[in-house]
């Protein structure tokens, strides 16, 4: 059944929910251990998942606060790239018991960038600035496979050893790095602009998320990815790699506060969809003839009070079988296929 038309205000109807991962419909809460108000997040913190549905009737939790934050104009977009990244209140713990990743060493308002399919899509792309190319021989020669020479920037011959010590042994980077510039982030009019489903990340804190959420995003023609500017990743070479090139092709915005850019996009007749336990299993033929925003929560916590009471509806997946969860990442892949299927 196709969700009612008409002006909308710019919350919703239904009463506060807080319930924490994706459990599919009628779902409990999950907490991370810690509680609210726990240690800050850490973005390179492993992936928390979506849950497979539970009975009916289970407990709820109760709500919390989750409300805008100040933050500018024009839906709370502030199109800062060099910004630092700040971190936000609450905890989770990663499913893998793994220590973060320090980030590579790269002057101020610069980035790593790293992987083959990452550097020859940021060396394919006129808008990204490039200042250093450090490459091995068989890296040079696979990259030339997917872009042929001459480039923007000549490389420099490196061997793994110089990598490794650069950017760190356990990052793979396949024998390639890039120096280059972040990108300037489009404005959302121009977003709006586009055709294609608008992917909403509710404090999504994992790089390694973000990158594989915009590369099935890439992947099934969506019009773009808005994060929040706090509590969120900055461009990095992990979040580059996870994308697999995603990120030179697919537009990368930055909300100041996730609920207002909500209401704006409501106000440009977009239908914003927030996935959570609560609603009902999401259909892709019930928004065949509208415009949709899928709204995406965090790892473990889902999506905040504020933001699902903003949203125009909330769906759910439906998981079934002996598979407990799903990524976050995961679930947005599901969602898009689903929302593909007019």
């Amino acid at each position: 059944m196709k969700p009612p038309h008409g002006n909308r205000p710019g919350g919703s109807s239904r009463p506060p929910s807080d319930r924490g991962p994706y459990r599919g419909p009628g779902g409990p809460s999950s907490r991370p251990p810690g509680g609210p108000g726990g240690g800050p997040r850490s973005p390179d913190s492993g992936p928390r998942d979506y849950q497979k549905p539970k009975p009916h009737g289970a407990p709820k939790s109760g709500p919390r606060d989750g409300g805008p934050r100040p933050g500018g104009r024009d839906g709370g977009f502030k199109p800062r790239p060099d910004q630092a990244q700040r971190s936000g209140g609450g905890s989770f713990r990663p499913r893998e018991h793994e220590a973060p990743r320090a980030a590579a060493d790269a002057p101020k308002g610069t980035v790593w960038l790293y992987g083959h399919h990452a550097i020859s899509a940021a060396l394919a792309n006129p808008a990204r600035r490039l200042r250093r190319l450090l490459l091995t021989d068989e890296a040079e020669a696979a990259i030339s496979k997917h872009l042929s020479p001459p480039w923007a920037v000549s490389p420099e011959r490196v061997d793994r050893a110089r990598l490794d010590l650069l950017l760190g042994r356990d990052v793979v980077h396949q024998g390639a790095a890039l120096l280059a510039d972040p990108l300037a982030p489009p404005s959302l009019q121009s977003v709006l602009e586009k055709p294609g489903v608008i992917i909403v990340l509710d404090q999504v804190t994992d790089p390694r998320n973000v990158g594989a959420i915009m590369r099935s995003a890439a992947a099934f023609g969506a019009a773009a990815v808005i994060t929040q500017d706090r509590n969120a990743p900055e461009e990095t070479g992990g979040l580059a790699k996870a994308a697999s090139g995603a990120l030179e092709t697919l537009p990368l915005l930055r909300a100041v506060n996730i609920a207002r850019t909500i209401i704006a996009l409501k106000a440009a007749n977009v239908w914003c969809i927030g996935l959570d336990a609560s609603g009902k299993p999401l259909s892709g033929p019930a928004f065949a003839d509208r415009r949709v925003a899928l709204v995406l929560g965090a790892e473990g916590e889902g999506l905040r009070r504020l933001t699902k009471e903003t949203c125009d509806e909330i769906a759910g997946l439906a998981i079934a079988g002996a598979v407990e969860s799903l990524n976050v990442s995961a679930a947005a892949s599901v969602a898009l296929y689903e929302l593909t299927r007019r």
